[in-house]
């Protein structure tokens, strides 16, 4: 018998059995479980009317300050924690590769395939010049020949170029040789702020928050037998490395940009991939 008196304790369960003949059951079981969680967070908060419509705008914002150059969803998802929890339930740690971490809103496709060894900083970008350089190395220890390497950073005054408008700036693609090497020069990452801009940095400010990043350079970094490695090298001594506003940061990927003897910064680091049975993201 259909209920027609719904209450605070017979909702929930009516709910669920709408969706009960779903065909696709990854599906069902997503939205079962988001069910029962969405209707528990509202019994224990208990918003009120003008909350729950605050909390209805917030979203709608939040949809109207994504465009193809920026996702506030993905920076909301980044500083409450659920990008890192998706990454580390998806990638996991075998002890032996190198840690994942968070993609970022700033990834563009198709970012403009470089040699090895070519500055990905147009003339006159603001930071110091750096070189970064190392190998990418399979599960086994052996380089990775024909590795496609994504990397991209914000320039020393903070800012991704999609932010500025002026054209692609400090992103590229290199692919490994035989010897499994890479080598590009770029600017020193520094310290930035997320957006915040829009309400997500609204809500940032709300709960006492900062919007920092520490300084980090991005890798995305595919080879046919091996996982998707999204990851980051950060700033040694960097003073947010403890306070990552998008809660990134991982001890084995800090690293020292020692300035060399010719004056330009310098750091070198060895990617190790998983086989692509290890781990659930698609190669």
């Amino acid at each position: 018998m259909a209920i027609r008196n719904f209450n605070a304790d017979n909702l929930t369960a009516e709910v669920l059995g709408r969706i009960e003949n779903t065909p696709d059951a990854r599906l069902k079981e997503v939205m079962a479980s988001f069910i029962r969680h969405l209707h528990g967070f509202v019994r224990e908060v208990k918003p009120t009317q003008a909350e729950w419509l605050a909390g209805i705008r917030f979203l709608a914002e939040t949809g109207h300050w994504c465009d193809d150059k920026r996702n506030e969803f993905i920076l909301l998802s980044d500083t409450h924690g659920v990008s890192m929890l998706v990454d580390f339930i998806n990638y996991g740690q075998d002890g032996k590769s190198t840690e994942s971490t968070v993609l970022g809103p700033f990834y563009v496709e198709g970012a403009p395939e470089m040699s090895l060894g070519a500055n990905i900083a147009k003339p006159g970008t603001p930071g110091d010049a750096c070189h970064v350089w190392g190998r990418i190395l399979g599960a086994d220890g052996k380089p990775v020949a024909g590795a496609i390497i994504d990397v991209w950073e914000g320039a020393g005054d903070g800012f991704y170029d999609v932010q500025k408008n002026e054209g692609t700036n400090l992103r590229a693609r290199f692919r490994t040789g035989a010897d499994g090497r890479y080598d590009l020069h770029c600017v020193r990452p520094v310290s930035y702020p997320v957006p915040n801009d829009g309400p997500v940095g609204k809500l940032l400010v709300a709960t006492g928050r900062h919007p920092m990043r520490p300084g980090h350079l991005h890798f995305m970094i595919q080879a046919p037998g091996h996982a998707t490695l999204v990851t980051h090298l950060f700033t040694k001594g960097d003073q947010y490395l403890d306070s990552d506003a998008v809660f990134g940061v991982k001890e084995s990927l800090i690293v020292d940009f020692r300035k060399g003897a010719g004056g330009e910064y310098e750091a070198s680091f060895d990617f190790v991939l998983k086989a692509d049975k290890q781990a659930r993201r698609a190669a």
